[in-house]
């Protein structure tokens, strides 16, 4: 298993990044290889990725959600292995530091080779930035779920 962290600190507010970052059907605008992603319920979420030409469908639990802290999810279904947790940091009234940690397993030969190469943390850094543009631009959050997650419920 590969481990992934990115950090990014963002020109807004610490609740309007959060909150962007809870709109996950939004994500394919700002991630790289994902093509889609449906809210299931509160919980839950099914994705569409296509990487490298390796598409692949899964499903994401969120297992522990502190609004305006962070954001903890593992995949329950399909081939794709991964974990990871998104945490947010107020520096000031407009600054937000992200911090994105993922534990990716890769399956199949291109996905094993592409980690090799750097591929997924290549992807995740550019995810990242691709973020800080897209809620910059925007000037405020496309929505929000302020619900709170905790582990084992």
């Amino acid at each position: 298993m590969s481990t992934v962290k990115e950090t990014v600190e963002v020109d807004v507010p610490v609740h309007t990044a959060y909150n962007q970052w809870t709109q996950f059907e939004k994500f394919p605008q700002f991630m790289e290889g994902v093509e889609e992603v449906r809210q299931l319920d509160e919980r839950r979420s099914r994705w569409t990725t296509n990487v490298s030409g390796v598409k692949r469908e899964f499903d994401t639990e969120i297992v522990d959600q502190l609004p305006d802290e962070r954001i903890a999810w593992r995949t329950t279904t399909g081939d794709t292995d991964q974990k990871g947790m998104v945490r947010f940091q107020r520096l000031d009234d407009t600054h937000t530091r992200v911090e994105l940690v993922m534990d990716v397993e890769p399956t199949g030969v291109a996905e094993k080779t592409g980690d090799m190469l750097g591929v997924i943390d290549r992807r995740v850094k550019g995810d990242m930035q691709r973020f800080k543009a897209y809620i910059e631009g925007r000037g405020g959050e496309s929505g929000a779920w302020r619900g709170r997650i905790r582990p084992g419920e």
